[in-house]
């Protein structure tokens, strides 16, 4: 089976792509490498593997592309609200426009896989779990393109999408601008965190367990398909105060204190329902108390800014 990746360079496709190949499925993946990152050298030992460098938006490299994959997973997109207010014009083009072209030129028989992301909810009602079913508010440009992305997607009826909590976790084309990954980052070199807000609450997920979530749907397409999945972890519905405490029980010394002025510029606040996903057999394998273990060995390797998006 042969499997399209946009964006495939990126930091989820820096794990779901090898994590593919190494079931047995060709990949090919089209990135513009805008981050000059090598996230993809050790997957070139795969006789299944392909590579072109270059824009998703553009239609001539799609048509060239597209007519092979059985699969099609639009991952390619300007991810968090600083990137996405730095070119909004990118933005729109790459996380909406793309992914609706390719919706256009696909065969109704081939399959598109797309992660989109629960921050759609926006902010949700205080101690009301957001279902699939809740109304979507995005209350960002990031968030506002994905939702039209996932629109156009499950119109075709041939797709899944993915709701994504906030991913974490170590990854190829690391990115420390993540909630997660930055409060643990902050906790081991910096030993300290002030925090805005610190009531608001998000999902988690780890970023091996998105890509398993791919491989399930793929392995249970016709069970899943023509539906949303919000994926995250049903333990990890936490304010970034009781995240903060988390991360404290693995790194004693790490002092956080709340602001008392000021306020967080991203407004999101809501938690999640993952009975539907879990409805369907999956189970996440990594915890949040695992998660930062591993990050803590990551960041005794990485000590600079470069791995973010900003």
């Amino acid at each position: 089976m042969k499997i399209l990746i946009t964006g495939g360079a990126g930091y989820i496709g820096s794990i779901l792509t090898p994590t593919l190949l190494a079931k047995g499925y060709e990949v090919t993946v089209l990135d513009n490498f805008m981050f000059r990152q090598n996230s993809l050298a050790d997957c070139c030992q795969y006789e299944g593997f392909q590579v072109a460098r270059g824009d998703c938006r553009d239609e001539t490299v799609i048509k060239e592309l597209l007519p092979d994959a059985d699969i099609i997973i639009p991952l390619a997109a300007l991810v968090g609200a600083p990137l996405c207010n730095k070119d909004k014009i990118a933005t729109q083009t790459t996380n909406s426009d793309a992914v609706q072209m390719i919706c256009r030129l696909a065969r109704p028989e081939q399959k598109i896989l797309m992660p989109i992301t629960n921050s759609g909810y926006g902010i949700g009602e205080s101690g009301k779990f957001c279902t699939e079913d809740s109304p979507l508010r995005p209350i960002s440009l990031y968030g506002t393109t994905k939702v039209e992305a996932e629109k156009a997607v499950l119109e075709r009826k041939n797709s899944i999408t993915f709701r994504l909590a906030t991913v974490f976790g170590m990854a190829p084309r690391m990115r420390v601008d993540l909630l997660v990954n930055d409060f643990v980052y902050r906790a081991l070199h910096d030993r300290a965190v002030v925090i805005f807000e610190g009531h608001f609450k998000r999902n988690y997920i780890h970023i091996r367990d998105v890509a398993n979530v791919f491989l399930h749907g793929i392995e249970n397409f016709e069970s899943m398909k023509g539906k949303p999945y919000n994926v995250g972890l049903d333990d990890a519905n936490l304010s970034k105060l009781e995240l903060c405490a988390e991360i404290q029980k693995h790194l004693p010394k790490f002092v956080y204190l709340e602001a008392p002025i000021g306020e967080d510029p991203d407004k999101r606040d809501y938690i999640v329902s993952n009975a539907r996903i879990l409805s369907t057999d999956f189970k996440p394998e990594w915890s949040l108390s695992r998660g930062i273990q591993e990050l803590i060995k990551g960041y005794t390797i990485l000590r600079n800014s470069i791995y973010s998006n900003v």
